[in-house]
């Protein structure tokens, strides 16, 4: 079995983050740091999310457990393709809502800050196929673990997010340029 552990996780997430951007930088000879604060923002909401969804916390001592990997366990996938059926599956009410809302609010930022990054994500459609694209790779990311679930609920309430998190976008563009025109 190989534990992966998060801080380690993040760190390196951190770097090639870094890296790449460096690499940008060489490549154009220019920083745009107004665009890199942007992208910055991309790249925290990623590591929330990695940390949410691959690194689970200990319910007794409330520290951030390591990703557990063992090949031998692979098979059988732990995966849910019927919606809403995992949700009858918690014992409290409690964690079924804390799963749900934390699903959603953890993609909401993507919604909002995909179009302000990428000018070619401009509709609706094209920021939710991203933004399915992005929750479907984590959900398949997650089969080999045998700690984690793929669960189409997840691919469901993640998209949600990305979809409020988009028209709060809109709805703050709109709003914008409303007092543009006013004043």
């Amino acid at each position: 079995m190989i534990q992966i552990p998060f801080i380690p996780t993040e760190l390196c997430f951190a770097l090639l983050w870094l890296l790449l951007r460096v690499l940008v930088w060489v490549r154009q000879r220019k920083i745009d740091w107004k665009r890199e604060a942007v992208l910055l923002l991309i790249a925290v909401n990623y590591a929330v999310i990695l940390r949410f969804v691959f690194f689970p916390m200990s319910p007794v001592e409330g520290k951030v457990q390591p990703l557990l990997f063992d090949p031998a366990r692979i098979w059988p996938f732990r995966l849910n393709l019927i919606p809403v059926e995992a949700l009858h599956h918690y014992k409290y009410r409690s964690e079924m809502l804390v799963n749900v809302i934390g699903n959603v609010a953890m993609f909401l930022p993507t919604g909002i800050v995909y179009p302000l990054v990428y000018p070619r994500l401009d509709r609706f459609w094209k920021v939710l196929c991203a933004g399915a694209g992005l929750s479907l790779f984590i959900e398949l990311a997650q089969l080999p673990f045998y700690v984690r679930s793929t669960d189409v609920d997840d691919l469901i309430l993640n998209t949600t997010g990305v979809i409020l998190g988009y028209g709060i976008y809109v709805l703050v563009r709109r709003g914008r340029r409303s007092r543009e025109r006013k004043g």
